[in-house]
């Protein structure tokens, strides 16, 4: 009989160390890599061309917008005056009167008539596709080509608009000499222009609409117009608050139409009548003494009122929206 004097009891043996975890892979750390890291890959590029060619040019023009500099002499001295300057500078509130009131004219009745343009179109119509595509020709056709033709179109002599007008016995208006005549006009070539670009933007919001709901409301009894304020325009929402913001963004930074309105001239009529701001900045920047560090001030300020403007509307707009939908 063997002794099991000293023996150890079998609950008290040690229990085995436990195995070993498995070594990973490198394809499987590679694996994990690329999950985690790979989407920061996939949009670096537009970070760094954004960087490049937007934020250094955006934080430079900022750092020489406190500094008198020119480009024709290359002369650079720190001044911080350009601000305090550009406040007194009647010219430039001048300009900025312009802008703002071509920007109401253009941008208010641009929305609206592209609102009820895609409304018309989101129904069944003949020739539909048609009609989708032919409101988008203006907005393909060159900027320059468009202000040539309107500035013939509206021309103080023998210009198109004027004629009709004598026809009804209406005196010529004189387009360039008078101030929101000019305004009206440029705002016309804008309108013109875009109108159909917004209103396609509009008629894809409006197809995502499920179509039950505008069947429900008619079985209520809702009328096409009812249907319109009180389903469509909540439910594009979105869509017209991204537009606001663009046209905010377009419409202050306005230079090619009235220019080529005023035949290339970036002093906007005799009297500045219809020149914008960027046309101002222009003119300030690459002409004359070429003012790089007061043109860089300039722009500034303009960024800093389009941000402004574009707070304003997005409000108005989304409390306007919030007031339909109660």
């Amino acid at each position: 009989m063997r002794s099991t004097v000293g023996a150890v009891p079998p609950s008290r043996a040690a229990s085995p160390p436990p195995p070993a975890p498995p070594r990973r892979r490198p394809s499987y750390r590679l694996g994990r890599w690329d999950i985690t890291y790979s989407p920061y890959l996939y949009i670096a590029p537009f970070f760094v061309l954004f960087g490049i060619f937007g934020l250094f040019p955006v934080l430079y023009t900022a750092y020489v917008s406190l500094f008198d500099y020119e480009l024709l002499s290359g002369t650079k001295e720190f001044a911080g005056e350009n601000y305090r300057v550009l406040m007194a500078d009647a010219q430039f509130w001048n300009a900025a009167y312009n802008t703002v009131g071509i920007f109401l004219l253009s941008t208010v009745p641009q929305l609206i008539v592209a609102l009820i343009i895609a409304n018309l179109l989101n129904r069944q119509m003949r020739a539909r596709t048609l009609l989708r595509m032919g409101i988008l020709i203006p907005n393909i056709t060159s900027v320059a080509a468009v202000g040539i033709i309107f500035a013939l179109i509206f021309a103080d002599r023998y210009g198109l608009i004027n004629w009709l007008l004598g026809t009804v016995g209406v005196d010529p208006i004189a387009w360039r000499d008078n101030r929101y005549a000019s305004w009206f006009a440029v705002a016309f070539m804008v309108d013109w222009r875009w109108t159909g670009y917004n209103a396609l933007i509009y008629l894809g919001a409006m197809q995502a609409i499920p179509k039950d709901l505008y069947e429900s409301a008619a079985l209520d009894g809702a009328s096409a117009w009812r249907q319109f304020w009180a389903i469509t325009v909540p439910l594009i929402r979105p869509t017209i608050l991204f537009t606001v913001i663009i046209s905010t963004i377009g419409g202050f930074q306005i230079f090619t139409e009235p220019l080529m309105y005023g035949f290339g001239l970036v002093r906007g009529g005799a009297d500045h009548q219809f020149q914008t701001l960027a046309m101002y900045i222009y003119e300030r920047t690459f002409t004359g003494n070429a003012e790089y560090g007061y043109g860089s001030a300039m722009s500034w300020l303009l960024f800093m009122m389009i941000i402004i403007f574009a707070l304003i509307n997005f409000a108005l707009v989304r409390r306007s929206v919030k007031g339909e939908q109660k």
